[in-house]
């Protein structure tokens, strides 16, 4: 496991996740699953959109990093990681019986730390890309 500013790669990581799930949580969606291996892939987070007709589901692929020198979170998923992801997430939905049942929407969470953790900066990206 490589050590990085702030500890592992994954330990960090898997703080960005809980943080992002808080931060979707408190904007009212409804965290259904959280580090998903399926399909060949993984899911950061997968959410639902209470209230929507037909159901919403949300996968959310969570990003952090320490400055945007080398670009900003939503610039590190490459476009195959986005083929990845899109390949998980269909696993998931006929896994579950809901492929054609529901809109499926791909958002992203930034998340950059800054060099002091207090110059903390999430942001959300809806509808980040599409299935194509």
């Amino acid at each position: 496991m490589a050590a990085t500013r702030g500890g592992s790669t994954r330990a960090r990581g898997q703080g960005a996740e809980r943080e992002a799930a808080e931060f979707l949580r408190a904007r009212g969606l409804e965290i259904l699953d959280v580090n998903v291996h399926v399909g060949g892939g993984e899911i950061d987070l997968i959410a639902r959109l209470p209230g929507s007709d037909p159901p919403t589901v949300v996968f959310v692929e969570v990003r952090s990093r320490h400055d945007t020198r080398r670009g900003t979170p939503l610039e590190t998923i490459s476009r195959r990681k986005r083929a990845h992801l899109i390949r998980a997430a269909t696993a998931w939905l006929i896994a579950r019986g809901l492929w054609e049942q529901v809109v499926v929407r791909f958002d992203v969470v930034g998340i950059v730390v800054g060099e002091r953790h207090a110059e903390r900066r999430v942001e959300w990206i809806t509808s980040a890309f599409d299935c194509d």
